[in-house]
């Protein structure tokens, strides 16, 4: 190939970005990139808003510092690419509280995605089982199995640590229920863990041993500015041609690469490229894939997601614990599952007016009817929740917003990862310049995200021949 590479990312969103960016870094000079995107803007579900004359993330808040095996994330070393290190910041105050029997208990220590390494630590806020966890002589899981992190967790420490424990943490997470989402693909260092360890609290231990953090080391970071910054500076970094409003409605493989449609069908435009990202959800993914490899489009296709609101309130002086916030178990009977006390949380945040932002997320993986409230029943139905579980009265907001994300949070169900897999090497074998990426495929986070399309990006460039000549 003698001109320059002419690259397509199809998703704005940060792992599409991230792809963007490390092409840019690694492929030949001269090459051409563009990230299709079918919204107005960049992002996904990142975006910094404003409320009551103050930055607020309606979407994603912050990130994980480190990675599974304890070494930097791969959010935080793209932020160190695009210059923006000195702008993370941490919580100021980290301990977060479970809603349960109507009043608000600190989340127990020493537990991970709740599920507790030390049986004692949650007897505040659950009650194992009286045969809890005994040695069966054998790991938990066999060398290649999946089950969901429910059935496990039911079957070695009882209902309330599922109900009152793992299920919000999860649902904070994945709007969805332990006893559907996969252990592999939500919680891969305890699924390592359990396929050597005789007992779940063992293999509690070990995952946290096998990448320990150092003592007062924070879990989370966010950007000073909002994490809209970071999308903004990874599409500036990535050198691309940026098309907002532009969907992809179709792909064809041509002799030398791919073709596009783009646009409206009235309309369409057509683009050829030598490769193609698909850094989209996986119902979109799959529909461009259908006419390509039916197989593979049937197999991203069957992924189910959740749809989230999240509302967020300007509470004037209210009076808040000196939390980070809170989650609620589904056993609660709440529309709310979790809350943010942003301006406690997050002391760069901090108002000397005594305005206080608060945000609920609203919606639950198949109990999704409370999303069809108007805007105004839900935000009263948010503020009277947040009002009994504080037991206070808080003041009417001074302003609100409600971002609604349908089709946001991925479900994934047990085996997940090695559908994924299987679908990844057919494509690859029928069509390498063809890659998939995306919270769809690897998981939800920032740093999977952006990793997912870090790991796309070396594969087209493999694809391509490692060179531009």
């Amino acid at each position: 190939m003698s001109r320059p590479w002419r690259v397509a990312v199809v998703g704005g969103g940060i792992a599409g970005l991230a792809a963007a960016v490390r092409l840019r870094d690694r492929a030949p000079a001269g090459t051409e990139i563009t990230v299709y995107e079918q919204s107005g803007a960049l992002g996904g579900k990142l975006r910094t808003g404003e409320l009551a004359g103050q930055p607020v993330e309606f979407g994603a808040e912050s990130f994980l510092m480190r990675d599974p095996a304890g070494g930097e994330s791969a959010a935080v070393t793209l932020i160190r690419r695009l210059g923006l290190a000195e702008k993370i910041v941490h919580p100021t105050v980290g301990q977060a509280a479970l809603a349960v029997d109507g009043g608000l208990r600190p989340v127990p220590g020493g537990t991970l995605v709740g599920v507790p390494g030390d049986l004692e630590r949650v007897a505040t806020v659950a009650r194992p089982a009286a045969d809890a966890d005994r040695d069966g002589g054998r790991p938990l899981l066999g060398p290649d199995e999946d089950v969901a992190v429910g059935t496990l967790v039911r079957a070695r420490l009882g209902d309330q640590v599922v109900d009152r424990l793992v299920d919000p943490m999860l649902g904070g997470v994945y709007a969805g229920r332990a006893d559907n989402l996969s252990l592999v693909t939500t919680m891969p260092a305890l699924a390592r863990a359990a396929r050597v360890e005789h007992t779940l609290t063992g293999a509690v231990r070990a995952a946290q041993a096998a990448a320990p953090r150092a003592p007062g080391a924070p879990v989370f970071g966010t950007l000073a500015g909002g994490l809209s910054t970071l999308v903004e500076a990874a599409a500036t970094a990535s050198g691309a041609t940026i098309r907002l409003h532009a969907a992809v409605r179709e792909l064809a493989p041509t002799a030398e690469g791919w073709r596009l449609t783009v646009g409206p069908t009235r309309d369409p435009e057509l683009v050829e490229a030598d490769a193609v990202v698909l850094a989209l959800p996986a119902r979109p993914a799959a529909r461009l894939l259908a006419p390509v490899t039916p197989e593979v489009a049937t197999t991203i296709g069957g992924l189910d997601y959740a749809s989230v609101a999240l509302v967020t309130l300007a509470l004037p002086h209210p009076e808040l614990p000196a939390l980070s916030g809170f989650l609620v178990p589904a056993t609660e009977g709440l529309l709310i599952k979790a809350s943010t006390f942003f301006t406690t949380k997050w002391g760069h945040l901090a108002r000397p007016d005594g305005i206080a932002l608060v945000r609920a997320s609203v919606g639950r993986y198949g109990d999704e009817t409370s999303l069809h409230l108007a805007d105004p029943d839900l935000v009263a139905t948010v503020h009277r929740e947040l009002s009994g579980v504080l037991g206070v009265a808080l003041p009417a907001p001074l302003a609100s917003h409600v971002q609604r994300w349908g089709g946001a949070l991925p479900q994934y169900a047990p085996g997940h990862g090695d559908r994924v897999a299987a679908a990844r090497t057919a494509l690859r074998a029928a069509h390498p310049t063809l890659v998939l990426a995306g919270a769809g495929l690897d998981g939800v986070g920032i740093p999977v995200c952006v990793r997912s399309g870090e790991t796309a990006a070396g594969e087209i460039i493999e694809a391509l021949g490692g060179s531009g000549s």
